[in-house]
């Protein structure tokens, strides 16, 4: 990633190392990274830098952060922090869990314009805006701000926003994070992405035998993509639903109990990257920016974990 000619730039692991800082000290934006870099003697030793170094810019990170991305250095790092927590036993490699959630996108709800709306038409200097009485759908409107982000509701009763989704593979033993992937909000199903992610496992260190997951994948799709894997869909299962593969000489064994329990620990995975990763709402703008803030933060999240998984033993 080191560049051969001009003048040298920041190094890659410095901006690696800085979004670590980020996720784990809760910072939310660069240019307050930036400006606590300039009196945290901790931040500067954590990034080689010597105390009267001066910082970099915040515009830094926006003008680097294609170097990141076409050097998949977020996926390397991540998977390295879960090789680390296989190699000292801390991982699964047969049980795991799945589940999804949202991140809202930066971009307002007045963003989300029509289509074929002229740019030159709109523009009411950011003052107040009246949606009572249209009908706005993914269909025929499109943010102008993040044209990638998608209205989303979460359930009945709640207001929709513009989202993107995440999706998180958890293997069971200690609730480590084995795999995260941000995709659109309405795009793809959470079944979908799981599949994906259990086949994307390296089969050599991976034997999967089982996938838990809550009732959004109890579905003939993701229980017929399991059994085609060879792994065993533990779902818990929506009232008068039946679907094929999944019945009481599944639901009955105790394997089976055990991974509805466990599941659960998912979430700890979401809850900690948006209250201390600061994941609630993206601060960039596309799927492929905020998947690798969101990559860089579950990895954070891994660190976090390991280090009280080696204390405790």
């Amino acid at each position: 990633m080191y560049s051969k000619n001009g003048r040298p730039s920041i190094p890659p692991e410095t901006l690696l190392g800085a979004q670590v800082l980020m996720a784990l000290y809760s910072i939310r934006s660069a240019r307050a990274f930036c400006e606590r870099l300039e009196y945290d003697l901790l931040f500067r030793w954590f990034l080689d830098m010597t105390a009267d170094e001066r910082a970099f810019n915040a515009s830094t990170f926006s003008k680097n952060v294609d170097r990141l991305l076409e050097s998949r250095v977020a996926e390397e790092f991540f998977a390295g922090v879960v090789e680390l927590a296989r190699d000292g036993g801390w991982a699964s490699n047969e049980h795991f869990s799945a589940d999804g959630t949202l991140i809202e996108s930066w971009a307002s709800l007045k963003s989300f314009r029509p289509k074929d709306e002229d740019p030159g038409d709109y523009n009411d200097g950011n003052g107040w805006a009246d949606f009572k009485g249209q009908q706005r759908k993914n269909d025929t409107h499109q943010s102008r701000t993040d044209p990638e982000a998608r209205l989303y509701r979460k359930g009945k009763g709640q207001e929709a926003r513009l989202y993107f989704g995440a999706h998180a593979l958890m293997e069971n033993r200690n609730g480590l994070c084995v795999a995260i992937k941000v995709t659109s909000a309405t795009e793809t199903t959470e079944g979908e992405v799981a599949l994906s992610q259990v086949e994307a496992l390296d089969h050599k260190k991976y034997k999967v035998k089982s996938v838990g997951a809550d009732k959004n994948y109890h579905n003939k799709a993701f229980v017929s993509g399991c059994r085609k894997l060879g792994v065993a869909p533990h779902t818990a299962q929506v009232k008068g639903r039946k679907v094929a593969g999944l019945d009481n000489r599944t639901t009955r064994r105790p394997a089976y109990q055990a991974s509805q329990k466990v599941r659960k620990r998912v979430e700890s995975i979401f809850g900690w990257m948006k209250t201390t990763g600061s994941m609630r709402r993206s601060r960039h703008r596309g799927i492929e920016r905020t998947n690798l803030q969101t990559t860089i933060t579950a990895t954070a999240y891994n660190l976090v974990r390991l280090a009280k998984l080696r204390l405790s033993t």
